[in-house]
């Protein structure tokens, strides 16, 4: 007991507004009882440097002392807290079915925001705007395909750079959306061994194909949760909602934004 609360006492969470992982690893830790310090690097970015002095360039982190952990597959920071923590994961053919009907989705809900609107930011307390998230929930297959089909191990070099500067209107994010889309579909239907069990390199260590495929499902499904947030803040009703069958069996983090 002596030892958690030592750790409880330690441990810290780096982390920013909007981001998926960043709210999911918060509540997973307050699930288990564990205290953390909470460290909102948008509110303090001088603790981007103490991530930088570790070499890391990016959050969620779970960090104690000099030993961190990143914060995107959970399975690794339960490993890290020394917890014994299962984890009930959709088929791969299930997680790819919800994927698409999420991407499909998004491009809906795209074209509802007003024109006028898409510059404004998304959420508090971050710098990223309605265009650059809803573009964003579609960087994040283009970085699994980059990651699967030509080894690209830093999938944030792909989902977390800034849109190009041609794309500037909803139908720009809808075309980009159809297309990343197509290609899922086109990986799925080529891919033999569809139990994804083989290891995929990524920056934060080698995952199984099937763990990264449900990482990067949840991940588009939490944004465009968050898009259909930002219409309803608007006033505007979701065309064709995602509903909570469309979630159901994904690792979704109960808070949308923090």
């Amino acid at each position: 007991m002596a030892a958690t609360s030592e750790l409880s006492q330690q441990l810290k969470v780096y982390w920013r507004p909007g981001c998926s992982s960043c709210v999911r690893v918060k509540e997973f830790l307050t699930g288990l009882g564990v205290d953390y310090e909470s460290v909102n690097v948008s509110a303090r970015p001088e603790a981007m440097e103490e991530l930088r002095e570790l070499g890391v360039r990016t959050v969620p982190v779970v960090r104690l002392g000099d030993r961190y952990v990143f914060a995107q597959e959970l399975a690794d920071v339960s490993r890290f807290l020394g917890r014994d923590v299962s984890f009930r994961r959709l088929s791969p053919a299930e997680l790819v079915e919800k994927w698409l009907t999420v991407l499909e989705a998004a491009q809906r809900h795209v074209m509802q925001i007003p024109a006028e609107r898409l510059g404004e930011r998304a959420t508090p307390g971050r710098d990223r705007s309605i265009r650059d998230l809803a573009y964003h929930i579609y960087q994040v297959p283009d970085a699994f395909l980059q990651a699967v089909e030509d080894g690209v191990e830093d999938l944030t070099s792909v989902y977390n750079a800034p849109p190009p500067p041609a794309v500037k209107t909803a139908d720009d994010i809808r075309a980009y959306g159809h297309s990343v889309a197509a290609r899922v579909q086109r990986w799925w239907a080529a891919l033999p061994d569809k139990s994804c069990g083989e290891d995929i390199k990524t920056y934060y260590g080698l995952q199984p194909l099937h763990h990264l495929l449900e990482r990067c499902t949840w991940h588009s499904a939490q944004h465009a949760r968050q898009i259909i947030s930002v219409l309803e803040r608007f006033g505007i009703p979701a065309d064709g909602p995602l509903t909570t069958r469309d979630y159901a069996g994904l690792p979704l983090p109960a808070g949308l934004w923090e």
